[in-house]
């Protein structure tokens, strides 16, 4: 197991977290009494206001931790605390109210959206479900305003309320995800790689757009990405995944620029350089081991090529290697 006590706050910083993890496991039973630990212990915290980027090879755990910060997904074991509140075992019915403050913009635009309903059904129907904060039903004009709001937050045209979802690009039904995660006025938004489909340049126009709102409406974000350019440019705090479990932990301009875990650095170096006759490193010998049957001491090691006689025999733990850092390396780079 590979965890890290999330830091408390400090009197520079006495608000706690909007999202606190503990622990957290999410495991699926396969035949044969196989068992595959998609989350494998994972304990991290999200302040008000902060962008936390999570990344890693496919296959990694990230989206399945994603949806489970939103109980979109029934974690097997640990702690999610939202806002102070532990929602980790709340019945459907108790965590409806806070459905609401916790929204998800999902990697597929298109299947997210329902083809037969127009965009104003789709945008509007939180509205009419989910009441106000004082409890009170929200009246048609006061939705046709908030709609109107949500279309002029994401940049598109009033027009496009009376079109159907196969009527847009990719890049504009994006747009509408975004605008439907934010009809709530939510204050934590999980982004589950939403660009990852899209052309470069489509891509840049939704990292800012996201920027844009992070900075309008101060949004808390999980932004999930394998590309580690989307990661520097949109997030302040990064966790590196691997196997279910975090490898490094700490600022972004820090974790990407001075990686202190072989993996990190390994990712670092597999993004193309625009420089004609520039030497690459090696690639990451091996394949990525079965999450079923994990290597035994450090999960990375049978693909480091520091390793040692101690990364096979022991699991290093997640640790604090400065103030803003932490690592599960036996032998961290930095």
């Amino acid at each position: 197991m590979s965890t890290c006590a999330p830091t408390p706050p400090t009197a520079a910083n006495a608000t706690p977290p909007l999202l606190d993890v503990r622990g957290l496991y999410k495991t699926y039973a396969l035949p044969r009494g196989q068992k595959l630990k998609a989350v494998d212990g994972i304990s991290l915290s999200v302040t008000h206001g902060e962008v936390l980027g999570l990344v890693g090879e496919s296959g990694c755990g990230k989206s399945t931790l994603g949806r489970c910060l939103l109980r979109l997904t029934d974690v097997s074991a640990g702690q999610i605390l939202f806002n102070g509140q532990d929602i980790t075992k709340l019945p459907e019915r108790a965590l409806r109210p806070l459905r609401p403050h916790m929204q998800m913009v999902f990697q597929d635009s298109y299947a997210s959206l329902n083809p037969r309903r127009r965009i104003t059904d789709l945008l509007a129907e939180p509205l009419r479900v989910h009441p106000t904060a004082t409890g009170q039903k929200r009246s048609s004009s006061a939705i046709t305003a908030r709609l109107h709001e949500l279309m002029e937050r994401v940049g598109l045209p009033l027009s496009a309320l009376e079109r159907y979802p196969h009527e847009f690009s990719g890049g504009q039904r994006q747009r509408i995800n975004i605008a439907r995660a934010l009809a709530l006025s939510p204050k934590l938004i999980v982004a589950d790689e939403p660009v990852s489909a899209l052309d470069v340049s489509v891509q840049a126009q939704i990292i800012n757009l996201f920027a844009d709102l992070q900075a309008q409406l101060g949004l808390t974000y999980v932004f999930v990405a394998h590309d580690l350019a989307v990661i520097r440019q949109i997030s302040t705090r990064v966790a590196v995944m691997y196997l279910g479990a975090i490898m490094e932990l700490g600022q972004t301009d820090t974790v990407l620029h001075n990686p202190a875990h072989p993996y990190t650095l390994a990712l670092t170096q597999a993004v193309p350089q625009p420089v004609i006759g520039a030497i690459r490193p090696p690639p990451l010998r091996g394949d990525i081991p079965s999450p079923v049957s994990r290597p035994a001491g450090c999960r990375f090691h049978t693909r480091c090529p520091i390793a040692q006689p101690l990364c096979r025999a022991e699991e290093p733990a997640l640790r604090q290697i400065s103030t803003h850092r932490a690592v599960a390396c036996h032998f961290p780079l930095a």
